[in-house]
């Protein structure tokens, strides 16, 4: 077996807001990986090769040593710029290794566990007959399963009005596509803990597959309480960034579902043992991905090897993905060969996809610039996107 040291490092910042990673080995191999905060490229890119000078020379093989040399040998750890760059690079070295051993990274990790994994697609609205028609479309699209933020810019109490909103959008879409769909309701933060019960009250009669992000992260401890309140799943952890993050909320019984991005949470090194912590919970897998290709990719490899894995995020078709989306970066446009809400099985070695160099290439020459929205209430006071 060959050595597989690392030779060479290249990043290209692609449309729509997605950062790729290409690795090569002395020996040829190449491996893709996806590091990138959304609204923060340059940054997490920056970072990248900041470490660029502790991958040179070392072997894709010893992922293990890599991870902890970087999350532990910089004294300062954690975060999501650290955490994102060293993401993107896990991803990378796990595709060179899996190419190396001719396995899908699955295998690598211990074998497959089912053989295929269902998917969600985001729906957007601003009223409950355009989210309502959104998910209808959805479904005729073969999904069986939806999600959407199901408000917008909110005070830090606000009215009974934009409560019983939230209801009328909940009940639209229940209405639009029956008991058998899965609707998850993402809150994204936007929320305080002061209004999240009077929400999750209107919400509860119809069936929301879990309640997303109910609270901002650095407010987890609410989550206990809000947990407690209401028989709908909690969920959370896109900005989450290590075992050690979700450690508490695990410890508190406060979550349902567990939700680490393979872009932001280590990569797949980190994520395999996050989701293996939530499993000893009895806590689901769901991970977060409103991402590109290859962050799909290191997901789906972690979900068909984690037994606690519920439903994947996809971006495909999602409001961000302007100028570019989920597959067009693929040599094979049917890559992901989604079917009927799922995804099946992938068999090719490394990730499971193959990316199409001069496409990267070709959009890397004009890049992108996005940023998070700035959000204002009606005082001019900023609130959360």
């Amino acid at each position: 077996m060959p050595d597989l040291i690392i030779t060479q490092v290249e990043t290209f910042k692609v449309a729509p807001r997605w950062l790729f990673l290409k690795l090569t080995t002395a020996e040829g191999i190449v491996g893709w990986g996806e590091p990138v905060v959304e609204g923060r490229a340059a940054t997490v890119e920056a970072c990248v090769h900041e470490v660029k000078e502790h991958l040179i020379g070392h072997s894709a093989h010893r992922i293990e040593d890599f991870w902890s040399m970087i999350y532990r040998g910089g004294f300062y750890r954690g975060g999501p710029i650290l955490m994102s760059a060293l993401a993107g690079i896990d991803q990378a070295l796990w595709d060179i290794k899996g190419k190396a051993f001719d396995a899908p990274v699955y295998q690598l990790l211990g074998g497959a566990v089912r053989d295929r994994m269902r998917v969600y697609g985001w729906i957007g609205g601003d009223t409950p007959e355009a989210l309502a028609a959104a998910a209808r479309k959805r479904v005729a699209n073969g999904f069986t399963a939806v999600k959407m933020t199901i408000c917008d810019e909110m005070e830090w109490i606000d009215s009974p009005a934009k409560v019983a909103a939230i209801g009328d959008k909940m009940a639209a879409m229940r209405e639009a596509v029956g008991s058998d769909v899965l609707i998850g309701v993402d809150l994204h933060g936007r929320v305080h803990k002061g209004q999240v019960k009077a929400i999750a009250r209107v919400l509860e009669p119809y069936d929301p597959f879990f309640l997303e992000e109910p609270v901002l992260a650095e407010n987890n401890d609410a989550l206990k309480a809000l947990h407690d309140f209401t028989s709908i799943p909690m969920a959370t952890g896109e900005r989450m960034y290590s075992r050690w993050d979700f450690k508490r909320i695990l410890e508190q019984n406060a979550v349902d579902i567990i939700q680490p991005d393979l872009s932001h949470a280590g990569g797949i090194t980190e994520v395999k043992k996050i989701a293996t912590l939530a499993e000893a919970y009895d806590v689901a897998l769901a991970p977060h991905c409103p991402l590109g290709p290859i962050s799909f990719a290191a997901a789906l490899q972690v979900d068909f090897n984690c037994p606690n894995a519920l439903i994947q995020e996809t971006s495909l078709g999602i409001h961000y993905n302007v100028g570019a989306d989920l597959t067009d970066y693929l040599a094979d446009p049917d890559g992901f060969q989604l079917r009927d809400g799922h995804v099946p099985l992938l068999t090719k070695p490394g990730l499971g996809i193959e990316i199409d160099e001069d496409k990267v290439r070709e959009a890397a020459a004009t890049g992108h610039n996005w940023k998070s929205p700035i959000w204002r209430n009606a005082d001019g006071s900023v609130t959360e996107w």
